[in-house]
């Protein structure tokens, strides 16, 4: 049976180091974010995968309790057209392997004839290539979120930020851009920030945002100026913020856009 994420459960301890400025007396726990980068096989018919994504998602984890958000991301902008973002969320590190003894469960159930289940997973595993890539990110609440509320079924535009955290405790002021700048864009439907818990690099900070279409983050781009001359008007302040809040990080970003799958979104 397909397993959706593998990983080393090796891991006891999990210490989250944040170089930004925040502070609360009782902040939320942070939920964790599994990435899992599929390539297409474009020797297939991606009418038939995204029926195949469906049913899966219709029939398992729609139904995974533990799985408390889930996004399928397709390439949008990206440097590879192949790419398969799947996204799940879950309240804690137990929870993804727990999650997926479950999912293996409600596959059992909704294929009850194993030959029927067999064929299922055979024909949705030919969509893909053999190789993946798996990460494990830890949300940030703290610095500012905005959730996503969808108000249709037209794919959405997500834009993922991936910036490098400097590890130098010298930075600060995200929580106040935040509040100040991103959560007052109109033009931003949800914001999510969060980091690395597992993975290849822990330097990664990543900001996912969604809007209703491409236009809307160049008009959000001009938003931001707008409400960043609002927020610090005189250009002393201007420059002294953003000068504290450049040395959270490296300096070194990379920008990705993709479009989810409503109809497969939870």
């Amino acid at each position: 049976m397909r397993k959706r994420t593998i990983f080393s459960w090796g891991m006891a301890i999990l210490t989250f180091l944040l170089c930004m400025d925040i502070h609360a007396q009782d902040p939320p726990k942070p939920v964790f974010i599994t990435f899992t980068t599929l390539h297409r096989n474009f020797n297939t018919d991606s009418t038939n995968w995204k029926a195949t994504e469906q049913e899966y998602f219709d029939k398992v984890t729609s139904k995974n309790d533990l799985i408390i958000a889930s996004e399928i991301l397709t390439h949008y902008y990206t440097e590879n057209s192949s790419e398969v973002i799947l996204v799940n969320v879950y309240k804690t590190w137990e929870d993804i392997e727990k999650a997926q003894t479950i999912n293996d469960d409600l596959a059992k159930k909704a294929w009850s004839d194993e030959n029927a289940r067999i064929a299922f997973f055979d024909r949705q595993k030919s969509y893909y290539l053999p190789m993946h890539s798996d990460e494990i990110y830890s949300s940030i609440e703290t610095i500012g979120m905005k959730e996503f509320k969808a108000t249709s079924k037209e794919p959405m535009i997500v834009y993922i930020r991936k910036s490098q955290l400097s590890f130098n405790n010298k930075g600060k002021g995200m929580k106040e851009y935040n509040e100040k700048v991103t959560l007052k864009d109109p033009y931003i439907q949800g914001y999510y920030p969060f980091r690395h818990a597992w993975g290849s690099d822990s330097r990664d900070f990543m900001e996912a945002f969604y809007y209703n279409s491409f236009t809307d983050i160049e008009r959000s781009n001009l938003k931001q100026d707008e409400l960043e001359k609002a927020a610090w008007p005189k250009e002393g302040d201007n420059k002294a913020f953003f000068d504290q809040l450049k040395l959270s990080f490296t300096g070194v970003h990379g920008d990705f856009i993709y479009h989810n799958l409503p109809e497969a979104s939870k």
